[in-house]
């Protein structure tokens, strides 16, 4: 096995009280400078080298907010400033899209020590955009996979100062959750070949002893025994018989405990070639990335054993492969899931519905106070939102606003879906109780989360998230890679913030 799991980046956070003067800024590689947008505001007095950028702010006529602009101090050191200006009350998102586009630049210089200023925001902005610069760092300083030849160039920064506080902050979370989206890119990234169901369970179980987890794994056999036929049907194509349910478990310490469980439930096809209903090579390329709702859940379990969340986490992963065999499961199947619920097989590429089916209801035997599951599930709700936002399906109208508060808030940006009961009328079966698609995919985001409603019971409130945000070409908000691991900070914000356990 090759490297188990990234780490993440070293950087020491300095803060300090007071403003910066010539020495510690002739001693940083680099300097991020974010100023209020509002005309006629006076940069920085007392600021070293505040004459050289005010001329340089003069030379450009318009001060548009989000717009970035670079170059270097007239020092020894040649100090590389990244400048900004930001609204009054911008998004999440907005702030944490301008970190990303601060950093890049500068991170492309290989600094050891970079500074931040916001002295003439307010308190509150300041802090915020302390925090996004903080996740930025962190997550452009993120090492993937990597299987060429030769050293690879990693991220040197192991200094960031920030300057001008009006008090210490706590990054605790930012840094639990960077560790936790690092994860989950990580794992997304790795190649087929590289993270098999048994590659995967080996990970886990590492993982697992890492963090002190419970960790449990339900083989093939196991889920026979529990009449699990929806997940086995599309096990059958797979020539190895490593597929299953992982169940890992974190317990608050004692004196944090509190009787209430949060269920995480993540989709992990680690391979979908879309089973005898084949895909086409340029759909079935990057399929690799399908088990990525698996790592998210995973992501969001790490982040928040490292926050010491004072409720149980039950997290459970579906990892199979979807594959073409001679025991391939095919349209017109007729396969049991372990609740009871028969479904009628429309098409073999729907299989994320299929493997969620018999999990999902296997931990909402376990009556959670809150379930939440993850999945790259359909090409309908990237239709319907693009990659720029997530789908959220909720079975409690109360969910709703929290759920989209969360995603403003974390800069995970989410948007709600209808599921009114006549959606059903479409996945009707004349020979069983629920049909498993249609052939004409209408509306296919929103019967998928229709038809997985039939595994969670209906005392527990339940979220389903269709990540149509896990890959975006360059990156989204802070994240710069095209893989998001979109999810963690989401999910730490409504589990932490929003109070939907006690819904």
């Amino acid at each position: 096995m090759s490297q188990t799991f990234p780490q993440l980046q070293k950087i020491e956070i300095k803060q300090y009280l007071t403003a910066a003067d010539p020495t510690h800024i002739d001693a940083l590689d680099g300097l991020i400078i974010l100023l209020p947008a509002a005309s006629g505001q006076k940069p920085w007095p007392d600021f070293p080298y505040a004459e050289r950028l005010q001329q340089r702010l003069r030379d450009i006529k318009s001060r548009r907010p989000l717009s970035v602009i670079h170059m270097e101090l007239p020092n020894g050191r040649g100090t590389f400033v990244s400048l900004a200006f930001v609204e009054a009350k911008p998004s999440a998102f907005a702030l944490l899209s301008l970190a990303r586009k601060l950093t890049a630049r500068m991170l492309e210089r290989r600094p050891v020590s970079v500074g931040f200023m916001s002295s003439q925001l307010d308190t509150t902005l300041a802090g915020r955009a302390a925090e996004a610069v903080v996740a930025a760092l962190h997550a452009a300083c993120f090492t993937p996979p990597r299987f060429k030849s030769g050293p690879a160039e990693k991220c040197k920064l192991a200094v960031l100062a920030l300057f001008g506080l009006k008090s210490k902050l706590d990054f605790s979370r930012t840094l639990a959750a960077a560790e936790g989206n690092a994860l989950a890119r990580w794992l997304t990234l790795l190649p087929a070949n590289q993270l098999t169901p048994r590659e995967y369970r080996g990970r886990l179980s590492v993982l697992a002893r890492r963090e002190g987890w419970r960790f449990k794994f339900l083989d093939e056999r196991r889920l026979r025994t529990l009449k699990a036929g929806a997940f086995l049907a599309v096990a059958r194509g797979s020539d190895s018989r490593d597929a299953g349910i992982a169940h890992l478990s974190y317990t608050p310490v004692r004196s944090a405990r509190n009787r209430q469980t949060i269920a995480l439930v993540g989709k992990g096809i680690c391979y979908d070639t879309g089973g005898v209903n084949l895909k086409s090579a340029k759909s079935m390329f990057g399929m690799h990335g399908d088990m990525q709702g698996s790592a998210v859940a995973l992501g969001t379990l790490l982040a928040l054993t490292r926050i010491q969340a004072p409720f149980r986490v039950d997290c459970w992963l579906a990892i199979a492969r979807n594959q073409i065999g001679p025991g391939s499961y095919t349209q017109n199947d007729v396969v049991t899931a372990g609740n009871g619920v028969s479904i009628e097989v429309v098409h073999t590429d729907a299989e994320g519905r299929m493997v969620l089916a018999d999990t999902l209801a296997l931990a909402g035997k376990t009556k959670p106070a809150f379930l939440m599951d993850y999945a790259t599930l359909t090409g309908s709700c990237i239709v319907a939102l693009g990659s720029r936002y997530s789908g959220a399906f909720c079975n409690r109208a109360e969910l709703l606003e929290p759920v989209i508060e969360a995603g403003c808030t974390s800069g995970e940006r989410v948007w709600p879906f209808p599921v009114d009961e006549d959606y059903d009328e479409a996945i009707e079966s004349d020979i069983a109780d629920v049909k498993q698609c249609t052939i004409e995919s209408e509306a296919d985001h929103i019967l998928a989360a229709r038809m997985l409603s039939r595994f969670v019971p209906k005392d527990v409130p339940w979220v389903h998230l269709d990540m149509a945000a896990g890959e975006h070409k360059g990156g989204l908000a802070h994240i710069p890679t095209d893989i998001t691991g979109f999810g963690v900070r989401f999910s730490l914000q409504l589990l932490l913030e929003q109070q939907v356990v006690t819904m």
